[in-house]
């Protein structure tokens, strides 16, 4: 296997985990907004990425697997550190929707990929929209400290319930295809 420039990428937005963590727990006046800027540049070589790879014609099946794992592990364990920081169920709750959908959805896309119906459960433009009031919230709440009279974090939080209500309806939406799927399955394979 050949590494390509967007496969690079996603691997280098791995590699940025440690360092946001690093930078998050830091105990200075400027590891918040510095870990926020960690979480920007890895938001924008996910999008830099997948743009590449369609652009440079470089898609490849391990790329398509190693985007979301890189972008699932991100978002989990800020979400894990947030709640850390935060210890309440109000940034529990969210947090918890958003990591138990991501397994719930993961587990689907496996099981309908082993039944031959991998293309009912894709990416849909709702998973999108949820994804930017996500990253939009995880960003601002690393970065925390007000800009002038707007309330980062609060603004981040109410994104990140918007998220998680998004998370939550575009899941079921996921399970109904992937039932309509699964039925369509069982009927093809017990029709002579």
């Amino acid at each position: 296997m050949q590494l390509t420039l967007p496969t690079v990428l996603t691997l280098g937005r791995l590699v940025l985990v440690p360092i946001l963590v690093l930078l998050f727990y830091l105990p200075f006046e400027w590891a918040g907004p510095a870990a926020a800027v960690v979480f920007a540049l890895g938001g924008f070589t996910d999008w830099l990425d997948g743009y590449l790879a369609r652009r440079l014609n470089q898609t490849s099946s391990f790329g398509a697997f190693l985007d979301p794992v890189a972008d699932k592990v991100m978002v989990a364990i800020v979400l894990v550190m947030l709640v850390q920081a935060n210890p309440h169920l109000w940034m529990a709750l969210p947090a918890m929707v958003i990591i138990g959908r991501e397994i719930v959805i993961s587990a689907l896309r496996e099981w309908m990929a082993e039944i031959g119906q991998r293309a009912q459960v894709a990416v849909s433009s709702l998973g999108k929209i949820k994804t930017v009031a996500q990253i939009a919230a995880l960003l601002l709440m690393l970065y925390h400290d007000p800009i002038g009279a707007l309330p980062t974090f609060l603004v981040g939080v109410a994104l990140l319930y918007m998220a998680a209500l998004l998370t939550l309806y575009s899941m079921v939406i996921y399970l109904r295809a992937g039932w309509s799927a699964a039925n369509r399955a069982e009927e093809e394979a017990a029709s002579p």
